[in-house]
């Protein structure tokens, strides 16, 4: 966390932090570092792409790209940040946040190796323990993919119940 010279607070996270909330690991952590969050509302976060990622291997070797799934995952993955930071609480390794639905997920550009991905994520509501989020993926200020995303948290040793209960 930075104080800028108006004395405003810029809430950011390193990777550090990243992995003290999210249990992914490589291939699989796709934050590489949050620049800006406020709690309740919305968070930035980046995901650099390099050639050396797993899946170009194979998705696809004469043009490597990026899979919509994994853009919208990292996505996801930032709105898992911003929900922790906004209740509060730091994962335990019980905790898990799953999918609950992704709607109106639109692809506009191709990611590929060397560029950044920008994901901003606001939280549009949460009830009854399901969050629901705006996001949208940008690559050089142009749009490359954007979804509502829904997810809720739960202890991975009973899916049905919320986390820490």
């Amino acid at each position: 966390m930075t104080t800028t010279e108006s004395g405003n607070t810029n809430k950011t996270m390193d990777i550090c932090e990243i992995k003290a909330y999210l249990p992914h690991r490589y291939p699989l952590l796709l934050v590489d570092r949050v620049l800006r969050y406020e709690e309740n509302k919305s968070i930035t976060a980046i995901k650099n792409v390099t050639v050396n990622e797993e899946f170009f291997n194979g998705h696809f070797p004469h043009k490597p790209v990026m899979p919509g799934v994994l853009m919208i995952e990292a996505m996801a993955q930032t709105a898992a940040l911003l929900s922790f930071k906004s209740m509060g609480i730091k994962p335990d390794e019980n905790s898990v946040v799953y999918f609950v639905g992704i709607d109106n997920a639109r692809f506009k550009r191709p990611v590929g190796p060397g560029d950044q991905l920008k994901m901003d994520v606001e939280i549009v509501r949460v009830s009854r323990g399901i969050w629901k989020y705006k996001a949208v993926g940008s690559v050089d200020g142009q749009t490359a993919v954007e979804a509502d995303l829904m997810c809720t948290i739960r202890s991975s040793t009973d899916a049905s119940q919320p986390a820490g209960q």
